[in-house]
């Protein structure tokens, strides 16, 4: 584990530095659990009161908190703390794990896949018939990557990840454990007689942009026809369900057990809160929010932020449950 000075960390921050200390720094941890060997970090100024009691040598704090780090400790003051610490977390990032060939010799490779420069491909994995890897792709143990897949270069995909015939995927993506891209969209409807479900060939694929980071056991499946799109930069949590045909503009959020129906279209810069559902055939534009738990049942406005179930309004839901506790407490 690397170790760094104050002032090494500080020449990163580009912060300004309150008061000092001479412990090395060997890494960062949560205020209340940080040893005196440590840099923790203090966003909101409901946790200053914290400070004191910390064992932390130092900290980073958003500037507009009024504290002073006292003897022997050291504050790094900048405008974010949290994007701060990402930095700070960058440079303590353990290296990932390695491999001791770039190619398995478990791993089975179709003779008509295109493999780039620099790839890297665990034990078990599986790489079909006429499959472009872009150079830089990893694929840790046990990913199966079937026919005409196209990904981009220095994307990772994590174990048990499983990307379906002929999807297209950008480059610097982040694929986390069990993600599947590609499975058939759920479509049936009931048979002529009556007794029982007609399924609905799903011929589309799905198309992903670049830097796209999907966590572990969410499914993006393929479209009935067309293609269900991602856009450059989407974060989507784990277990998260983005449904056929459905369109993700660019940087969205997606927080965790949050799904898209059907042909979902958002906008750019969409935040969907965890547990929320979205109605099939509904369009959310670009900056607005979905609070946690929401059911989306009608479009949303551009830079609107809804709530409730039935979504609407955040303003109106939030009024609205005020009364109902008035309600409830007069009677």
């Amino acid at each position: 584990m690397p170790s760094y000075t104050i002032s090494e960390i500080n020449d990163i921050l580009q912060g300004e530095l309150i008061g000092t200390t001479t412990q090395t720094i060997e890494g960062p941890e949560e205020l209340q659990k940080a040893n005196s060997n440590q840099i923790t970090f203090i966003g909101s100024s409901k946790y200053a009161k914290f400070w004191t009691e910390s064992k932390a040598c130092a900290a980073v704090v958003n500037d507009k908190i009024p504290i002073e780090p006292g003897a022997d400790r050291a504050f790094i003051k900048v405008k974010n703390a949290d994007l701060a610490m990402a930095k700070i977390l960058e440079l303590f990032n353990p290296p990932p794990p390695v491999f001791d060939t770039d190619i398995h010799p478990t791993a089975v490779i179709h003779k008509t896949a295109k493999i780039g420069e620099n790839c890297k491909i665990g034990a078990n994995c599986y790489v079909g018939k006429d499959v472009e890897l872009g150079s830089g792709v990893v694929l840790y143990p046990n990913v199966c990557v079937f026919d005409e897949t196209i990904i981009g270069n220095n994307t990772i995909a994590w174990s048990g990840t499983v990307i379906r015939e002929r999807c297209i995927i950008g480059s610097h993506c982040i694929f986390h454990t069990n993600v599947s891209i590609g499975a058939d969209g759920f479509g049936y409807r009931p048979s002529e007689d009556g007794r029982g479900l007609v399924k609905i060939p799903q011929i589309g694929n799905v198309i992903i942009g670049h830097y796209v980071e999907i966590g572990a056991n969410s499914c993006v499946d393929r479209a009935k026809f067309s293609s269900t799109i991602v856009g450059d930069g989407c974060k989507i949590d784990n277990l998260v369900q983005i449904a056929h045909n459905s369109i993700m503009g660019r940087s969205c959020i997606m927080a965790g057990h949050s799904g898209l129906a059907g042909s979902v279209t958002l906008g750019d810069g969409v935040i969907i809160g965890g547990s929320a559902s979205i109605k099939d055939h509904t369009t959310i534009h670009s900056g607005a929010t979905v609070g946690a738990g929401s059911g989306v049942m009608n479009d949303v406005e551009a830079g609107k932020t809804v709530l409730g179930y039935p979504a609407q309004d955040a303003r109106d839901m939030l009024k609205e449950w005020v009364a109902i506790r008035r309600l409830i407490k007069n009677q």
